[in-house]
């Protein structure tokens, strides 16, 4: 075996033990134990288990940031073009690459920070934040905000997607357009002045102006009932005064024709006698 093929064996080994068991949990006995050489071969070729575990991010970080900076190049595209192709190379790299996905998302040691994924997350961020930049812009929505969503967009693949990589019970397609669902939708029907609607003090101040609001309506809804009630007496008293002066008018009527009747009774009875 030459010295590249004995180093190309050793990063495979390598990337399945740290992919399975974590960089803390993989040592250097056991690495050369499943390649079969000594210690000292993994010496000579990476200098111990962290120039190892080194080149093995950096392969991976590079093709993972291949796959999604290309998915990001072509800024005319629909914004919903870009979400999609976005979502489905991470997916992509998980259905394909899941080791590297594993080794990636673990916890890397400190000295390799500055190509941790979490740094390349903070660059497509910032890919996400100029395209969406643009799109605010043309819709009128305060860019100061940009950041925020971007950071959004891409956690919400992110983590999604580690979820999928340990469940894998939907096609990446069609976790792609539940992904994209979710973040087009709501981007389409952005508010440019957002805001909570049961929490935080806002939301309370907006409660208690909703709850004298109703107060003041009710409280108008009584005044123009009370109105109507008034009116409806006023209306009833009229009509009972009428009634009884109609009334009164009948009887004395009747108590007229009664008397002039009883008048007529009496002469016929005089005559008679």
């Amino acid at each position: 075996m030459t010295a590249q093929q004995r180093r190309e064996q050793l990063i495979s080994v390598g990337r399945s033990l740290f992919a399975r068991e974590g960089y803390e949990a993989v040592s250097v006995e056991e690495i050369a134990a499943n390649a079969h050489v000594s210690k000292p071969i993994v010496y000579e070729h990476f200098g111990g288990k962290e120039g190892l575990y080194a080149v093995i991010v950096d392969r991976e970080m590079r093709k993972l940031t291949h796959m999604l900076t290309t998915s990001l190049q072509q800024t005319d595209d629909h914004p919903r073009h870009l979400t999609e192709k976005a979502a489905l190379a991470l997916l992509t790299y998980i259905d394909e690459d899941g080791d590297g996905f594993q080794i990636l998302t673990r916890d890397s040691p400190v000295t390799q920070s500055d190509s941790s994924f979490s740094s390349l997350l903070g660059d497509i961020s910032s890919r996400v934040e100029n395209l969406l930049s643009q799109t605010f812009r043309a819709h009128h929505i305060p860019v100061d905000s940009a950041p925020f969503y971007a950071q959004m967009l891409v956690g919400m693949v992110v983590y999604t997607g580690q979820y999928w990589a340990a469940h894998h019970q939907a096609s990446k397609e069609k976790l792609a357009a539940d992904i994209v669902n979710l973040a087009w939708n709501g981007l389409s029907r952005m508010s440019a002045d957002p805001h909570l609607q049961f929490e935080g003090a806002e939301a309370q101040k907006r409660w208690e102006a909703h709850q004298k609001q109703c107060e003041r309506e009710h409280e108008h809804e009584l005044k123009a009932a009370q109105k109507v009630a008034r009116k409806v007496h006023k209306t009833e008293s009229k009509a009972e005064r009428k009634t009884r002066k109609v009334q009164a008018k009948a009887q004395a009527k009747i108590m007229k024709i009664e008397a002039h009747a009883g008048g007529i009774a009496e002469g016929v009875l005089s005559k008679a006698s």
